[in-house]
């Protein structure tokens, strides 16, 4: 059976005392309210990476960083290493998030190394994938995202592919306020899974965890968790408030 995730990326928000009281928050919230069955990854800016990890691992949740270098060492200046980032405690990684995409020209080609990277020091990758609004106003939506899901993930072997998750982004949804509806996020879900039964069979894609991202929040996530594709989300600026956040994560 599939995982459920609720993951949190704080992006780069907080300092380190700021990071320290949301992270040992969370934790305290998570303590008397919260579901068996749902994972919860909190994925902060990298400098923090140990120390959240050292909190996740006394209160039963897990570490994430928010981006991985696709090298596995040299002269890189400014990146960090898969292995770095295990070695700091964390055990998931988000890959090809929107913003990197368009802040920063990550290509799908580039992005299948990162995962390659993370998969290989025993990282488990959060790929995420997603159309901008001119591509979903022009019907492109699903050709958009097959192509990302193609480039990025078809290199990988049927068991590689078994330690990943995926996050769906519409990008035009993320930090405006505005959420695709269930049913929109419920098809494109669907089709994710549909396409990666094609790439590495449907078992395969069955129990593939697939979670929504953009601009889910305490009021909106029951109602996207509850469609039979969603599998949790990938929050973004309400993951920075650790009642809200621990609101998402009992919605399911």
């Amino acid at each position: 059976m599939r995982k459920k995730i609720v993951a949190g990326n704080w992006k780069m928000n907080k300092t380190f005392s700021e990071a320290e009281d949301l992270v040992f928050g969370i934790a305290d919230e998570l303590a008397s309210d919260r579901p068996e069955d749902v994972e919860v990854v909190i994925c902060p800016p990298a400098l923090y990476l140990e120390m959240t990890s050292d909190v996740a691992t006394e209160n039963n949740f897990s570490c994430g960083a928010q981006n991985i270098s696709e090298h596995e060492a040299g002269a890189y200046t400014g990146e960090i290493s898969a292995a770095m980032i295990a070695s700091a405690g964390a055990s998931y990684v988000i890959a090809g998030h929107s913003e990197r995409r368009s802040f920063y020209g990550e290509t799908d080609a580039l992005i299948a190394r990162k995962v390659k990277q993370a998969l290989k020091h025993g990282l488990i990758p959060i790929y995420c994938c997603g159309e901008v609004l001119e591509q979903r106003e022009r019907n492109l939506h699903f050709e958009v995202v097959g192509q990302q899901i193609t480039e990025a993930l078809s290199g990988l072997t049927a068991e590689e592919f078994s330690n990943v998750v995926i996050a769906y982004e519409p990008v035009w949804a993320i930090g405006t306020g505005q959420t695709a509806s269930p049913q929109q996020a419920q098809e494109m879900h669907a089709y994710i899974r549909e396409m990666a039964g094609k790439i590495f069979g449907k078992e395969a894609a069955a129990e593939t965890t697939i979670l929504y991202g953009g601009s889910c929040n305490a009021s909106n996530a029951r109602e996207l968790f509850a469609n039979p594709d969603v599998d949790g989300g990938l929050i973004g600026g309400a993951s920075l408030k650790a009642g809200d956040f621990v609101k998402i994560i009992n919605s399911f």
